[in-house]
């Protein structure tokens, strides 16, 4: 059974960063993805805002689940390149994180991401990525 399977009949289960960050699956299907998760007291860095790599690991598990649902079976991806910008900070509150697919080509794909506040849908980073797709 493949990880989009899992995902489906488990949720956030299938994915142990899911469970320890407490992401929620939102939506996933045909190159997009959608995760959310509550900012938690433990998350905020020591001048009280989220830490940023929390930004980038929420982006990237949004972008690498859209990318999933345009994989074969015998498709694995593993990240070339990601770069994220830093919009607004945020402390509190549930955030959202987008992946889209841009092109999924036979050996790299392109694919972007967003994180907002769920509240009010500020952007709060935004994230490009490259993923080399190799065979199994």
């Amino acid at each position: 059974m493949g990880y989009i399977d899992e995902l489906k009949r488990i949720g956030r289960d299938a994915n142990p960063f899911f469970t320890l960050m407490g992401i929620e699956a939102e939506e996933f299907g045909d190159g997009c993805a959608r995760l959310s998760m509550e900012v938690r007291p433990d998350m905020l860095n020591g001048v009280g805002w989220l830490q940023g790599g929390i930004y980038v690991a929420l982006a990237d598990e949004a972008i690498a689940l859209a990318l999933h649902t345009l994989l074969t079976d015998t498709e694995e991806i593993a990240t070339i390149d990601e770069h994220t910008s830093f919009i607004k900070g945020v402390n509190a509150g549930r955030i959202v994180a987008t992946g889209r697919v841009i092109r999924k080509g036979r050996r790299v794909a392109f694919a972007d991401g967003e994180v907002r506040n769920a509240a009010d849908d500020t952007l709060l980073s935004r994230t490009s990525t490259s993923f080399a797709v190799v065979g199994r």
